[in-house]
């Protein structure tokens, strides 16, 4: 049987790449395994991220491999705060920082793991099997787009999540609609308009969010007071959010999974706005009744919240509907795996060290965010996640058996 490594990482995103470049300084013994920026590479061309450029870096020990030495090492401008930073861009850094700092990625996906004699045995589909004490799941969201009824019960070539398009100029000359009022919703409505589609969003709220714009950095110190910047926003709520994701894990358990799930909820960028009003119908206050689709086309009936209804009839319905976390849905985890794991609904619970009720199995990024707040929802808690968990890795990895467990919280 081969030799098992200290630890596996699977998936290659920013948490992934994170926590791998802080495990190779420390000197451990690693396999990584993932596309790298498989989940960016297949959002729509032109988008922006939502997220400042000073919050938008992945992690590495030194804090040397950040979006501004990327920039300049590429002769590219680079604005830490108030420019949108684009998509493109942004997965340009995150191939560099691969390069850089986990050079011997595998790109081979893991398509089965399971507790083997105290280790974990990982079927890759290569054909190889590869052995590891400790593993750390890292695949982001890219499990968990959240289509609910009614529209997952039509075909695909009439409905689809938003994770499903990389370019929405193939709807130019179509009539689509969208259903959501968030960034995703929103962006995704102007870039298919921009490209010749005929665009309307359904929005659920009466009126649409709107982030609002950056703080004046020169802004007085009681203002500053007032609402502190973070790197997930302003307020102080936010500030909590972004700097104390070790004192979030000391709330109930309840009050933390609301958080995760309510939190930094829907809403549009401010240098979106001009881009969605007065550009095409957004229908405010309504929600699907009832869809169909008949002849190639969507029948939609929607309500409003008086009670009013109106028919009306769409090419293509794009559900903006979001990402929910649900262990079910990793199916590369053995069964038996997965009925050990302790969750948060449908989350895991873990321990303030990222470990699940299994010992030796890590999850990180979203998968996270019942224990460790909103943070690890966004590229900004990669920082914190891959340093808290090389540190805790590091103490307690043992040469021949897998990590003890820690409680989980």
């Amino acid at each position: 049987m081969r030799e098992a490594v200290d630890v596996a990482i699977v998936g290659a995103g920013p948490y992934g790449l994170s926590v791998a470049a802080h495990l190779r300084a420390l000197g451990l013994s690693l396999r990584t395994f993932g596309q790298p920026m498989s989940l960016w590479r297949g959002m729509p061309n032109g988008m922006f991220l939502k997220s400042q450029p000073f919050a938008s870096n992945l992690s590495d020990p030194a804090g040397a491999y950040t979006l501004e030495a990327f920039c300049r090492a590429t002769n590219k401008p680079y604005v830490s705060y108030g420019r949108p930073l684009a998509l493109e861009t942004f997965i340009e850094y995150g191939m560099w920082f691969q390069r850089q700092q986990v050079p011997d990625l595998e790109e081979t996906l893991v398509t089965h793991i399971d507790r083997v004699d105290g280790r974990f045995a990982m079927l890759l589909s290569n054909g190889e099997t590869a052995y590891a004490r400790a593993v750390v799941i890292a695949t982001g969201v890219e499990h968990f787009a959240h289509l609910p009824e009614p529209f997952a019960t039509l075909p695909r070539q009439l409905c689809t999540h938003t994770s499903a398009h990389a370019n929405l100029g193939a709807f130019a000359g179509r009539d689509i609609t969208i259903i959501g009022g968030g960034q995703s919703a929103l962006e995704s409505a102007a870039l298919a308009h921009e490209q010749g589609a005929t665009v309307r969003v359904v929005v659920r709220q009466p009126k649409l969010r709107w982030n609002g714009a950056p703080l004046p950095p020169d802004r007085p110190m009681l203002r500053k007071l007032r609402e502190p910047e973070a790197g997930l926003g302003s307020g102080w709520s936010t500030w909590f959010y972004s700097t104390q994701q070790g004192l979030f894990t000391y709330l109930p358990a309840g009050k933390r999974a609301k958080i995760a799930r309510t939190a930094l909820g829907p809403a549009g960028a401010h240098w979106l706005r001009p881009r969605v009003e007065n550009q095409f119908p957004v229908l405010l206050g309504h929600t699907v009744a009832a869809i169909d689709g008949v002849e190639g086309a969507v029948h939609l009936r929607l309500r409003d919240r008086r009670g009013h209804e109106v028919s009306l009839r769409t090419e293509h319905v794009i559900a903006a509907t979001g990402y929910r976390t649900d262990l079910s849905r990793l199916t590369f985890l053995d069964s038996g795996l997965r009925t050990q794991l302790r969750t948060i609904g449908t989350t895991p619970r873990l321990g303030r060290d990222f470990q699940s009720s299994v010992p030796g199995l890590y999850f990180v990024g979203p998968a996270a965010a019942s224990t460790f707040g909103p943070a690890m929802r966004f590229v900004y808690g990669a920082d914190f996640a891959a340093r808290r968990l090389a540190d805790r890795i590091s103490r307690s990895i043992d040469r021949h058996t897998a990590p003890t467990r820690k409680v989980a919280v």
